[in-house]
């Protein structure tokens, strides 16, 4: 069985590739259980224990059988360790045998920002030349790097509370050759910028809905639970609002706290991922108005992406 880290992982994967191969996952035959959440009794802080399993479908082949392991640790942050740790099992569908571990906290930050680039290939103008980035986090470089691959910007911000943190992604960025800057104004950013991308860990909306022009495209990655939000119920409203699937209606922040406090209903939500790799909707015309995309993360994306790994280093 074969180990691949980080470093191993970053250079195999290109988001071209890894767009397409998500887009492929979400149009083909692909299990996905609920995933397991399991609470675990320490001194200090509880910890979870996350697993996310997925197989192909058995006309699929190769097939494939992957489950993500992931540990979140709140108390970790005093003892200079990280709070989320991940690892990914891939084995082969047809036998069960183990094929490869995987690094899946490096794993999680590829497919999640290419499940956005996917998305918003769909949904956001084809002539967009403004990005916002809100948030200098781990998933900042990666968000970027993912939906300049599936349009071409002329201008990057990056917002975030310490500017310091926005700069640091500013210099990782210039030393791959990407050009982006740090945004100073937010208001005045977001009234400008056709894609907005957040990833942050905001427990207010950081983005007003009014501000949006008519043609913007609002991606909300962070905002992972119920007390989390990102962009405000205006926002909502004025949307055409996918997900990347229906578990975005009772989980995570943004829509399902909307849901949930009476101010926006499931109904008006306009598809999922899935749907829209499949071409179920009009996107054209949605193109025309404001669009946004939630998404809290499924075992698919991670299934797609070892699987590519694997692929590409075979």
């Amino acid at each position: 069985m074969r180990f691949f880290s980080a470093a191993e992982i970053d250079g195999l994967l290109t988001f071209p590739a890894l767009v397409d191969a998500l887009g492929a996952a979400f149009r083909g035959d692909v299990v996905t259980p609920t995933r397991h959440h399991h609470e675990i009794a320490r001194p200090d802080a509880d910890g979870t224990l996350l697993l996310m399993p997925a197989w192909t479908g058995p006309e699929v082949v190769p097939a494939y059988v992957g489950t993500k392991v992931a540990t979140v640790y709140p108390g970790n942050a005093a003892k200079g360790v990280p709070s989320v740790m991940g690892t990914y099992l891939l084995m082969d569908g047809a036998t069960g045998q183990p094929l490869a571990a995987l690094d899946g906290t490096r794993l999680t930050l590829w497919r999640t920002a290419a499940a956005s680039a996917l998305a918003s290939r769909m949904l956001e103008r084809p002539d967009s030349k403004r990005m916002l980035m809100v948030g200098a986090g781990a998933l900042s470089p990666f968000l970027i790097k993912a939906h300049r691959s599936v349009r071409h910007f002329e201008d990057v911000a990056i917002w975030a509370r310490r500017p310091e943190a926005a700069a640091e992604v500013v210099a990782e960025l210039a030393a791959d050759g990407i050009e982006a800057r740090v945004a100073e104004d937010l208001e005045a950013e977001a009234r400008q910028a056709d894609l907005i991308s957040c990833a942050t860990l905001s427990r207010e909306p950081i983005v007003q809905g009014r501000w949006l022009k008519r043609t913007a495209h609002l991606d909300l990655v962070g905002a992972f639970n119920m007390s989390m939000r990102e962009a405000d119920d205006e926002a909502l409203q004025r949307a055409h609002v996918f997900v990347d699937t229906e578990a975005a209606l009772h989980e995570g922040g943004d829509v399902a706290v909307a849901i949930k406090a009476g101010t926006y209903e499931a109904s008006k939500v306009a598809g999922t991922l899935a749907g829209l790799c499949r071409g179920e909707y009009d996107t054209d015309a949605e193109r025309d108005d404001v669009t946004l995309f939630k998404s809290v993360g499924t075992a698919l994306e991670d299934l797609a992406a070892a699987i590519l790994v694997w692929q590409l280093a075979n």
